[in-house]
């Protein structure tokens, strides 16, 4: 399905349409730049967030190079704290994911970047996320969301328009509205996704280390206790001697 509607966007980001939705609009300056960081929300799942937190800030300090401004919704209390620590620009933030991301709660985040998107107050929107590759493997990844340009959603093989009932207008905003937030729910599900099974790694190494560490200290103690049973038949038989 959303293959289906991507293939739409692109279709849209190309049409000669009488409506153009900002989302389809790619600025001439890019001064302002929207990222969403998505984190988990406990810790204990090995190097996933410092992953995802450091190429978000190595991004960032490329684009404060560049002279541009930066304003962050962070998703996860991980990616909140953090981003609050350095003195970022928070907009927006949510925590108490959860086990199983919900699209209604992840909305209202959502909006005040596109919101800020459509107002012009932003001209692209960023997301970093880390993305399920296998159990072994998860990959910090940051993607543009917007706008949706041709580059973005892909070059449709051949190009038309749409006939639109009741208005383009209507059609097109919800359209693109749903496929956004969809986008940003999938980048979310990857993370959770990559959290659960960083998380089981990280403590199946953590038991392993400390069985390790467990064979380790009851050598130790059996050497001990064989040195001081040694020591005391040693004892014991040097002062029969003495007395013999």
């Amino acid at each position: 399905m959303l293959k289906k509607v991507r293939n739409v966007v692109a279709n849209l980001s190309y049409a000669q349409a009488e409506y153009k939705h900002p989302f389809l609009i790619k600025r001439d300056q890019v001064k302002n730049i929207g990222l969403i960081v998505v984190s988990s929300d406990k810790g204990l799942c090995g190097g996933l967030n410092t992953n995802v937190l450091r190429t978000s800030v190595n991004q960032m300090k490329e684009w404060e190079k560049q002279n541009k401004k930066i304003q962050i919704s962070a998703v996860g209390n991980k990616a909140f704290g953090f981003m609050s620590r350095v003195g970022a620009d928070v907009k927006s933030h949510l925590t108490g994911i959860g086990d199983t991301p919900h699209l209604e709660n992840l909305i209202g985040t959502i909006k005040v970047m596109l919101d800020a998107y459509t107002a012009g107050e932003i001209d692209e929107l960023h997301i970093c996320y880390t993305k399920f590759i296998n159990t072994m493997k998860q990959e910090p990844m940051l993607e543009q969301i917007l706008p949706l340009t041709g580059e973005r959603v892909g070059s449709p093989e051949t190009t038309w328009d749409y006939i639109y009932e009741p208005e383009a207008n209507e059609v097109v905003d919800e359209l693109l509205t749903r496929f956004i937030e969809s986008l940003i729910y999938h980048a979310v599900a990857e993370n959770m996704a990559s959290e659960q099974s960083a998380r089981m790694v990280a403590m199946k190494s953590a038991s392993d280390n400390a069985n390790n560490v467990i064979d380790e200290l009851t050598l130790i103690y059996n050497k001990a206790r064989q040195a001081a049973i040694t020591k005391e038949i040693s004892e014991i038989v040097g002062g029969a001697a003495a007395v013999s």
